[in-house]
């Protein structure tokens, strides 16, 4: 089985349209699980091209002040990691965009590593970003979902040595995650986009995988700028924060406006 296959075929349809993928990233559950999936269907019909759903988790890495408040807000609304699964089945039987989940390695090695695989893949997930397992406990770690055709996106960070760099992008799957700054996520601190067309540039010859780029991406003219020079524009907290404090219907459709103003500011290269 081919690992994240309906990535591949994301990323061809995108590259067809001479364009950067959007890639959007919400919190399951956040603040209920019909909430989430109104989302999901408003992201799909605003271009959103792939979404990172991420599973709720008390103690996240990488995880800014927006995407723990939303984490928070699933617990406390009583989302377990099994609830997450099922929102990205009904998902997908929804007809939305290709899900990948977000989530880090205790929950999942609490959950069981080979049942998340295929939990995963029956909920038709095509990947899994894991960001606090490091490149060389991978070969450990990724067996199950890679038997699952499951992809895994790996991050490589402002400070990774260029070698080092190399070696994750080779031992990623689907894509390559570039995270834009050092920090933890969030809509407040700028994207570096120098160093992110830099990285993009000395990655090339690494790997065949689609390049994107996250963290602080917030703004149209911040998608257009990385837009023009990566594979992938992933935009999550300043997605969160604009339906923040809404639900149902009227999240959906602050989600969805936000969306299509990221969509249409994708440049055509």
């Amino acid at each position: 089985m081919i690992a994240g296959a309906g990535l591949d075929a994301a990323f061809a349809r995108v590259r067809g349209e001479r364009r950067a993928a959007l890639i959007a990233y919400v919190v399951a559950g956040d603040p209920d699980p019909q909430t989430t999936l109104a989302v999901l269907d408003a992201l799909t019909a605003a271009g959103v091209d792939i979404i990172e759903l991420g599973i709720p988790y008390g103690d996240p890495l990488a995880d800014g002040p927006t995407i723990a408040a939303a984490g928070q807000r699933a617990l406390e609304g009583g989302m377990k990691f099994a609830d997450s699964l099922e929102i990205a089945a009904q998902g997908r039987a929804r007809g939305c965009a290709p899900i990948l989940f977000f989530t880090y390695l205790n929950p999942i090695d609490r959950f069981g590593a080979e049942r998340f695989a295929r939990a995963a893949r029956d909920a038709g997930a095509v990947g899994a970003i894991v960001p606090d397992v490091p490149l060389e406990e991978l070969d450990a770690f990724a067996p199950p979902l890679r038997a699952a055709g499951l992809a895994i996106p790996l991050l490589i960070a402002p400070t990774t040595p260029p070698a080092r760099a190399e070696r994750i992008a080779a031992a990623s799957t689907g894509f390559v995650y570039l995270v834009s700054r050092l920090g933890v996520t969030g809509a407040r601190r700028e994207p570096d986009v120098a160093w992110a067309a830099d990285a993009v540039t000395r990655l090339r010859p690494a790997t065949d995988l689609p390049l994107t780029v996250g963290f602080g991406i917030s703004t149209p003219a911040q998608v257009a700028a990385v837009g023009a020079v990566a594979d992938g524009v992933i935009v999550g907290s300043a997605l969160i924060d604009a339906y923040a404090g809404s639900r149902g219907e009227e999240a959906a459709r602050k989600a969805g406006r936000y969306a299509a103003s990221l969509r249409g500011a994708l440049p055509v290269k």
